[in-house]
């Protein structure tokens, strides 16, 4: 796929989905949620099946955290 995205809400439901479906294709994925703890699992799940993911503690209702 060689693209880099990035997922918001990536610790559960349709986030979380999208970054299963999304890895399994092969894309590098940024995760991130304001849940770190799962977030770090569905990171491990991931990067077991297919490779590279980087996790971001973020609450997106921040615009400090947006922009790190």
């Amino acid at each position: 796929m060689g693209k880099v995205i990035i997922i918001t809400g990536a610790s559960s439901g349709i986030g979380e989905a999208t970054a299963y479906e999304l890895g399994a294709a092969g894309a590098t994925l940024v995760l991130a949620a304001r849940r770190k703890t799962r977030l770090q699992k569905v990171a491990r799940r991931i990067g077991d099946q297919t490779g590279v993911v980087s996790v971001v503690d973020t609450d997106v209702s921040k615009a400090w955290q947006c922009k790190r």
